[in-house]
């Protein structure tokens, strides 16, 4: 189904183009101005120059050729030459009906045939997920979601940090508290020998003291980097200690982003982009893109338009080790292999911007996809706390994402301490309201934006908040639970300003899935799902529905109550929001 404004901007293209004017002119936009009409064009003004005729005079002429459609109810013209429209209610109802047959609720399929990989969530091997994770795994959620709404064929991928220094001093630190483990043995034979298997806890404490430890310690750093040599070698049993450590910490990972209601398609690892190493040092090597700085293997990525400067990406250090930038150009080789994506899309904090560019015009300079594939970065901002800083724990440190969600189900038990509305587990419902409190919460936000972290406001039922828009659906359940029946028949008129601006919201909810996709911007989603519930709020209130005497009228109210429910139902679920049966 095509979006209303798509439908409406045919309409008008096509008088423009009868009227002897070039169809560019019609599109056709929602209104600035409600109050005077629901969606507007303004290509009169943009064609008087080019046909040297008043604005108002192209107008109106446009007008009155459209002014027979039984779509509109009116179409005028306003100074300086604008084209007011609004829908007739009939043709309203019509397209009511079209989006509730259709099993994507009108949602425009405008990525079919397209292939997506993207790159989000971003944990690392023996390091505790925490805070600052939490952003790319939601919103890179959303965006595998919502490109799956609109037909796209997506690819999430997990890109595990799994390789290199990191682990270098997590094992060679085991091998200092367990020296026993028959995998510090040279002579160590995987399908002879074992060794214990790797604890959760101690994982997760051993990196942090390692690093620290290598600051001060010249012997261990340099046991540690030879530790790096025989994993990228994969010298049998380091590279053995070094998968127990992976498994556990994709298992810890897969736990807390199940919470969160985050999976992903494929676990790759750095580890599996090194395996292309050798064929991206080729290739830099043969288009004669690779050379040597201050002993590093660089490539030059600069650009004569670039307005602050562009360094050499390094592939390759002093000491031939590679690093995130040579993983991430095998990991681009990689994914053209597997994938072929006319797309692949990455989700960072935005302090990774340079970088990016760098290994997209690395990526591009040396054909390791086609010209036509979309590369794309986008940098998130940051979640503050209310002085505006990095948010920390009450003692400074950095709080850890299972202790976040500790804190958040916990908020949101008290919230429904009293509640003598919920059926089965309380826990249960408690974390599914404070994730949607959470996830909503974040995500209304345009990502590039830094926001403060206010549980409290996150988890309040007035307001933009995920809450309220679960409270909707139940209020819309419950309704359709006490009618007996789901709503099942058509839509057959509008009865008041309240149904009609709740019918435009449905109306405009496909081009929320385009923006949310185009500008990989899932708060359009948000501020779509939150009109939707804020008119049905106006409806609910203003209006009798199970008490409606008039049958015809109470089935099509029901109806137009199903359909709110299951179009906000589909926004939260591409938003990663699971709803509840009562609050």
């Amino acid at each position: 189904m095509k979006k209303i404004t798509d439908i409406l901007t045919q309409k008008v293209s096509a008088a423009f183009e009868d009227a002897g004017y070039t169809a560019d002119l019609g599109a056709v936009t929602v209104s600035n101005r409600p109050e005077l009409c629901q969606f507007q064009c303004n290509g009169a003004l943009g064609g008087a120059k080019k046909f040297r005729k008043p604005p108002m005079a192209i107008a109106g002429e446009i007008a009155s050729a459209l002014a027979s459609d039984a779509a509109f109810k009116e179409v005028s013209a306003a100074p300086p030459g604008f084209i007011n429209i609004t829908l007739s209610d009939d043709y309203i109802v019509s397209l009511l009906g079209e989006i509730s047959g259709d099993p994507a609720l009108g949602v425009s399929q405008d990525g079919a045939g397209q292939t997506i990989v993207i790159d989000y969530g971003g944990p690392n091997v023996a390091k505790e997920l925490h805070i600052g994770h939490l952003r790319s795994a939601i919103i890179g959620e959303a965006l595998k979601r919502t490109a799956r709404a609109v037909g796209c064929t997506v690819y999430g991928d997990v890109h595990f940090g799994d390789w290199g220094t990191p682990y270098g001093l997590t094992i060679a630190e085991y091998k200092v508290r367990h020296p026993d483990w028959a995998c510090f043995r040279d002579d160590f034979d995987p399908a002879r020998d074992s060794f214990p298997d790797i604890d959760e806890k101690e994982l997760n404490q051993i990196y942090p003291y390692a690093s620290a430890k290598a600051k001060e310690d010249p012997d261990f750093k340099a046991e540690a980097r030879q530790v790096v040599v025989d994993l990228q070698n994969r010298k049998p049993g380091i590279f053995a200690i070094w998968k127990k450590m992976k498994d556990v910490s994709v298992a810890s990972t897969k736990r807390i982003y199940a919470g969160l209601s985050v999976d992903f398609d494929y676990w790759y690892g750095e580890s599996d982009a090194d395996v292309y190493t050798p064929e991206l040092i080729e290739i830099l090597k043969n288009k004669g893109l690779l050379y040597e700085s201050e002993g590093a293997q660089v490539v030059d990525v600069s650009e004569e338009s670039d307005k602050i400067s562009v360094p050499p990406i390094i592939v390759k250090k002093s000491d031939n080790s590679s690093i995130y930038a040579t993983w991430d150009l095998a990991a681009i080789i990689q994914r053209e292999r597997d994938f072929k994506p006319d797309k692949i899309w990455y989700l960072t904090d935005k302090r990774q911007n340079l970088h990016f560019t760098q290994v997209f015009r690395c990526a591009k300079k040396a054909g390791l996809v086609p010209e036509t594939t979309e590369l794309r970065h986008l940098g998130f901002g940051a979640m503050t706390g209310p002085d505006g800083k990095p948010f920390k724990t009450r003692d400074g440190g950095v709080l850890s994402l299972g202790s976040l969600m500790e804190m958040v189900d916990g908020a949101a038990l008290e919230k429904l301490k009293d509640s003598e509305y919920i059926v089965g587990d309380k826990r249960e419902v408690a974390h599914k309201i404070g994730v949607a409190g959470l996830k909503f919460g974040d995500m209304q936000n345009h990502p590039t934006k830094d926001y403060i972290f206010d549980l409290d406001k996150f988890l309040s039922f007035d307001g933009k908040t995920g809450t309220y828009l679960l409270y909707t659906v139940t209020r819309i359940n419950s309704i359709l639970k006490k009618a007996g029946e789901q709503g099942g028949g058509p839509i057959t008129g509008i009865f008041s300003d309240a149904e009609r601006e709740l019918a435009l919201g449905l109306l405009m909810t496909p081009e929320a899935y385009s923006r949310a996709f185009c500008d990989m911007n899932p708060s359009a989603l948000c501020d779509a799902a939150y009109t939707v519930a804020q008119s049905f709020s106006k409806l609910y209130h203003d209006t009798k529905i199970l008490s409606e005497e008039d049958s015809a009228k109470r089935s099509s109210l029901l109806s137009l109550c199903s359909l709110t429910g299951r179009c906000l139902e589909k926004m939260l679920a591409c938003l990663g929001i699971e709803t509840v049966e009562n609050m």
